[in-house]
């Protein structure tokens, strides 16, 4: 009997718990939030909540495997961070070269294409996951990278540099 009482309270207090407990929605997020640099001048545009949304799900659905949380498990030095994208060759921290690397991947130095061991639209052939990829998904994609650190701060892309700062 106590049993039974004990775990319809538990669950009443899990119901009511979380309904105080919520997290970032794309509808939660302000604009200024929402707002990433889509190109190499600095120009900016605002996500809309859908494609904040969108990106998130393609993102772990296409990317997630070996970029969670940012980080790149085929090498864990160079994640998704915006330090590590601006310091990429050609810089990867806006829009149209997020896009542009997902369309042709290349080495973090720019000198190889690594369209046959990195997904991309280039490689669909080899990635079945690509061939349904659109530009419109390509760019929600890639608003979702750039807009995490806004959201999880050095988390995203952290990596041993993250657990580093932790342990201090």
């Amino acid at each position: 009997m106590i049993k039974k009482y004990s775990q319809l309270f538990s669950l009443i207090f899990l119901f009511v718990f979380s309904g105080f407990v919520m997290t970032a929605s794309a509808i939660d997020l302000d604009e200024a939030t929402r707002t990433v640099v889509t190109d190499g001048s600095g120009k900016t545009i605002v996500l809309t909540p859908e494609q904040v949304k969108r990106g998130k799900r393609l993102f772990n659905a296409t990317c997630g495997a070996c970029h969670v949380g940012g980080i790149s498990k085929q090498n864990p030095n160079v994640g998704l961070d915006p330090e590590a994208l601006s310091l990429a060759v050609p810089r990867r921290d806006n829009i149209a070269a997020l896009v542009d690397f997902m369309k042709n991947p290349t080495t973090y130095d720019g000198l190889e294409s690594i369209a046959e061991t990195h997904p991309s639209i280039s490689s669909a052939d080899i990635y079945p996951r690509m061939r349904s990829i659109t530009d419109e998904d390509l760019t929600a994609i890639a608003g979702h990278v750039l807009l995490q650190p806004k959201i999880i701060t050095e988390k995203w892309g952290g990596g041993k540099i993250y657990k580093k700062k932790i342990q201090r």
